[in-house]
C-alpha cells in the first residue's frame, strides 16, 4: 500500500474521524476494529491494512493536535510575568478545553498509554531544540538539556490529564500551569 495514494489517504482519514467519534462515546478499551470498519464504512481487513490496533489509530487520528499542543508550549516566552500566562499558553488550555471529553479519554486510566507517551515524546524534543537554540533560561548548564525538557514536557502532560479529569476554567489551568512551568525554568540557585 501506498500512503501517498489519494485513495489510502481518505481511508486514513475515514478511520481518523471514526476513532475520534467512537472515543468521545465509549472508553479506548472497548474500541474494537469491527466497530471501527462500521462507523468508517470500510471492511475490516482494510482496517488492519492501515493500522496494527486502535491504540496506534488513535495517536496517529491525535498528531495534530500533539503537534500544536508541543508547539504552543515551546512558544511560550519564558520571561513572561508570572501573574500572566502566555497567548500561546492559553491558547494551549482553550484548545484542550474544547476537545477535553477526547483528552479525558485519552491520558484517563483506560486511556491510550501510546498518545500520552507521543505528546510527551513531542513535547520534550520541541523544547529540547528550543534550548537547543539558545532559548534556555540561564542557570540550567548543570542539567543536561533533553532531561530539562523531560522534566517540563512530563508535567504539561501530568497537569492537562489532572485538569481534564477534575474541569475548570482553561484560563486558570493556563496561569496555574504557567506558574509551575516557569519555576521550572527559572535559574537554577
Amino acid at each position: 500500500m501506498n500512503p501517498h495514494d489519494p485513495r489510502a489517504q481518505r481511508t486514513r482519514a475515514r478511520l481518523k474521524a471514526a476513532v475520534l467519534e467512537l472515543a468521545l462515546q465509549q472508553e479506548l478499551a472497548s474500541i474494537t476494529m469491527s466497530a471501527l470498519a462500521k462507523r468508517a464504512e470500510v471492511n475490516r481487513a482494510t482496517v488492519y491494512l492501515h493500522y496494527a490496533d486502535v491504540d496506534a489509530l488513535v495517536t496517529d487520528a491525535m498528531e495534530d493536535a500533539v503537534a500544536a499542543v508541543a508547539r504552543a508550549a515551546a512558544l511560550c516566552p519564558l520571561d513572561d510575568p508570572r501573574d500572566r500566562a502566555p497567548g500561546p499558553l492559553v491558547e494551549l488550555f482553550e484548545h484542550v478545553a474544547v476537545n477535553a471529553g477526547l483528552y479525558r479519554r485519552m491520558l484517563g486510566p483506560h486511556g491510550s498509554a501510546r498518545f500520552g507517551a507521543r505528546m510527551r515524546e513531542r513535547l520534550t524534543a520541541e523544547l529540547a531544540q528550543r534550548f537547543a537554540d539558545g532559548s534556555r533560561p540561564l542557570g540550567w548548564d548543570d542539567v543536561p538539556v533533553d532531561m530539562h525538557a523531560a522534566y517540563l514536557s512530563g508535567a504539561l502532560v501530568g497537569v492537562i490529564a489532572h485538569w481534564v479529569a477534575e474541569g475548570g476554567p482553561a484560563e486558570e489551568a493556563a496561569l496555574a500551569f504557567w506558574r509551575l512551568f516557569r519555576t521550572g525554568c527559572q535559574a537554577a540557585g
